[in-house]
């Protein structure tokens, strides 16, 4: 008779939503399923921006993760990994239980690397990563500006080029401009790079750059932080830029803890895989997500850290988990050459970017929101697949 396989999903990111949905809709007695995780919530990358501009709730961005394994008939364990040894098939969690598996699959998302600091007197830091803790450094934020004095000015300084460090900036000035309307909230973005967006087309990008001005943000491109001095954010060139607080979104590195385990891992610690998802080496584990180093032959380079790649690798995630437990062949992933990208840009309108093509608009906005709120019902009860 054969053996029940213990199946250990590690992290609660998005593909693994995937994975339970899959595992609801076609339950398999021989697979029993352990799902690790700091929360029986979990936010929704996609709908973060509108929560920090103050569109929705907290609670509007999160996938009901406990419902979901219930649904799944998977056991919840409310701890996170923070060890893993592949040869013996085994976990550790943060409260100190061992886990053993037969196939695992890690979906923990990134972390940040976070700036140098240097002196007293440093502007307050909010890093974007790691998301799952997130609205604990925003709480303490609002704490923050609620004791400012009427009239006085704030310089905010968003560190990092790409679509979520300008679209972080613009929600974020939004909401404190609403809750703090007798302060002088001024914006800026310190980019490294001669360009916004990366990799985007012309258009997305002089649509970002016309909302950035719109919103009354000052970019400073070709200037790369390098520290956290007194009263601001210093360059590599020894130039400080005035800050009161620092948004940090540039630097996504994988969590420390994996350095500790004798995976393949690339420069930045994310993990290597195959064209399956199977971590390169070791067929019974698979990686998914941000904390994963994917490349392949229709890219030039490998795939971004970006929450929609997460969901195109749920399904064939989903599907080879399966097939692994019971020994049967698994399939490659194939990423898409281009992705949608819709940059929220604060003020109830949107941009929407593809290769060279983009359009933005309040209609854009509406257009993201309902995709965003599509997306976190299909995981929540009552189940919307």
């Amino acid at each position: 008779m054969p053996f029940i396989k213990n199946l250990v999903l590690i992290g609660a990111g998005h593909a693994h939503a995937f994975v339970l949905e899959a595992f609801a809709q076609r339950t398999d007695p021989m697979i029993a399923i352990t799902v690790v995780s700091d929360s029986g919530l979990a936010a929704y990358s996609g709908s973060v921006p509108a929560w920090l501009a103050g569109d929705c709730s907290l609670r509007d961005t999160q996938i009901d993760v406990a419902a979901l394994c219930q649904h799944a008939r998977a056991t919840l364990i409310e701890s996170p990994a923070v060890a893993l040894d592949h040869n013996a098939q085994q976990i550790t969690l943060a409260n100190g239980q061992t886990l053993a598996f037969d196939v695992a699959s890690i979906n923990v998302g990134s972390t940040l690397e976070l700036p140098a600091t240097h002196g007293d007197g440093l502007p307050y830091l909010l890093a974007m990563r790691p998301l799952s803790s997130l609205h604990q450094r925003w709480q303490g934020l609002q704490t923050r500006i609620q004791a400012l004095p009427a009239g006085s000015t704030q310089q905010i300084v968003s560190v990092g080029g790409g679509a979520a460090s300008c679209e972080t900036l613009m929600s974020v000035l939004a909401q404190l401009r609403q809750r703090r309307s007798d302060i002088d909230w001024q914006g800026h973005l310190l980019s490294a790079s001669a360009t916004l967006l990366g990799d985007a087309g012309w258009l997305p990008r002089q649509l970002t750059r016309r909302a950035l001005k719109r919103a009354g943000i000052q970019v400073h491109p070709e200037r790369r932080a390098a520290a956290l001095v007194q009263g601001g954010v210093q360059d590599e060139q020894g130039q400080t830029l005035p800050a009161d607080i620092v948004l940090w979104a540039t630097g996504a590195s994988g969590h420390p803890w994996l350095a500790e385990t004798r995976l393949p891992l690339d420069d930045k610690r994310f993990i290597c895989t195959e064209q399956t998802l199977a971590v390169t080496g070791v067929p019974r584990l698979f990686a998914a997500g941000d904390c994963a180093h994917f490349t392949s032959p229709l890219l030039s380079s490998p795939v971004p850290k970006a929450g929609v790649y997460a969901v195109r690798q749920g399904p064939v995630l989903a599907k080879n988990l399966r097939a692994a437990c019971h020994g049967e062949p698994l399939v490659a992933w194939k990423p898409p050459k281009r992705a949608l990208a819709l940059i929220g840009t604060g003020d109830g309108h949107a941009i929407a970017s593809r290769g060279e093509i983009g359009f933005s608009g309040r209609w854009v906005w509406e257009w993201k929101k309902r995709i965003d709120a599509r997306f976190i019902a299909r995981f929540n009860p009552p189940f919307k697949p």
